[in-house]
């Protein structure tokens, strides 16, 4: 793929047509996770320093081609105002009705940003006439939305057959990053990977398990391997008729000669907002709520991770929003940014509860790469191959 850093020196007073993620949540108009929109940061800055005109395209939420009030751009347009301390001339425009000629047309007109693009149907049908417009608007484009980039949708992959099309600086450092945990692999290699579904990872399990040493198994995911190997679960979430899928995993493991580690003891509590307990799983009663791995199950995964030179880390380890159940996932992140702080490992982590569980401990510094991408990050551990990164190819 082309870079927009290799072309730094020809970006002078072009329009760049630079497609983002900006779907970050909101609470009427207030955004309350930023993680998103802070990490295209570098990329925006690196354009406005090469004395670029940028016009900033992207969507939030599912309004399904209606033009929803609470879905538009406009607070996301206000906030990257402050951060980024320019101005971004916000267009209200029908994009079916927008000319070339509409828009940089004034002297404080270097940044602009559409409305939602998922207020047109054409997006998600990945229309060529919507891409077609889209396109019209600049002289190149640049995808810089990892995480969109696993859609099929006209801003992420037919816009690339009509416009001079690149890879942007977030989207480049995604690929490198899971390249390190998939491909250019520094061994051993140990994946920790919870979640409640068993079922949506499956794949990405059958992917890795050639290439990784260890996998570890925490949160609703252990559950199923301990229901499985006939220990009792109690009230503990889990996932029905995945026997099958578990048998599979564990014959895979021998083959592949990956070492499967699953949970020896536990933290319960009888809810979820409770207190807790710890227990041995061959202690585990009908009426208790596995929601944290226990102390000497801490100690094993410390013991493997210190002899791990990369992880690769998607799943809690337990219920970390309530501070008794806190302790699995906090070990496992110190564990890993003491190895982080001394180059001793390459660690990246993906997943919306494991980036939320490091916001809240504070460590997300000390990991190599923390993923905000949900779908598109999965799919590229699965192996598949991705629209929006094939277009560009």
């Amino acid at each position: 793929m082309k870079t927009v850093e290799s072309i730094a020196k020809n970006l002078k007073n072009k329009k760049i047509i630079l497609r983002l993620d900006l779907n970050v949540p909101l609470n009427k108009q207030n955004i309350t996770d930023s993680n998103r929109i802070d990490k295209i940061i570098p990329t925006l800055n690196f354009l406005i320093s090469n004395n670029a005109k940028i016009l900033i395209l992207s969507h939030v939420g599912r309004p399904k081609g209606k033009v929803i009030k609470e879905f538009s751009m406009k607070p996301i347009c206000d906030y990257l105002k402050k951060k980024l301390n320019q101005n971004i001339h916000f267009i209200k425009t029908d994009i079916n009705n927008l000319k070339k000629q509409d828009l940089f047309y004034g002297t404080n007109q270097s940044i602009l940003m559409l409305e939602n693009l998922r207020f047109y149907d054409g997006e998600e049908q990945n229309s060529e006439e919507f891409a077609k417009s889209l396109a019209s608007f600049g002289d190149l484009y640049v995808n810089d939305a990892f995480s969109c980039s696993h859609r099929k949708h006209a801003s992420v992959s037919n816009i690339t057959k009509y416009v001079p099309s690149y890879a942007g600086i977030q989207l480049m450092s995604e690929i490198t990053a899971l390249k390190k945990v998939t491909k250019n692999i520094t061994r051993p290699i140990t994946c920790i990977i919870g979640g409640s579904k068993i079922s949506t990872k499956i794949k990405v399990i059958k992917n890795l398990m050639s290439k990784f040493d260890n996998l570890i198994f925490v949160g609703g995911m252990a559950n199923n391997i301990l229901k499985n190997k006939n220990f009792q679960i109690g009230r503990s979430i889990f996932e029905e008729s995945c026997d099958d899928i578990v048998e599979n995993i564990f014959t895979l493991s021998k083959k592949e000669n990956c070492k499967l580690i699953y949970p020896v003891d536990v933290y319960v509590g009888k809810e979820i907002n409770g207190s807790g307990s710890v227990k041995k799983i061959s202690e585990i009663s009908e009426d208790d709520l596995i929601l944290d791995i226990g102390p000497e199950t801490v100690k094993i995964l410390s013991k493997i991770i210190e002899q791990s030179k990369t992880v690769l880390w998607n799943g809690p380890a337990g219920y970390f929003e309530n501070e008794n159940f806190k302790n699995g996932s906090l070990e496992i992140a110190k564990k890993i940014a003491e190895k982080n702080k001394k180059n001793e490992i390459y660690s990246v982590a993906g997943g919306g509860d494991t980036v939320a569980a490091l916001n809240n401990f504070g460590l997300t510094k000390y990991f190599n790469f923390v993923s905000t991408a949900g779908g598109a990050f999965l799919e590229f551990l699965e192996g598949k191959e991705l629209p929006g990164i094939k277009a560009l190819e």
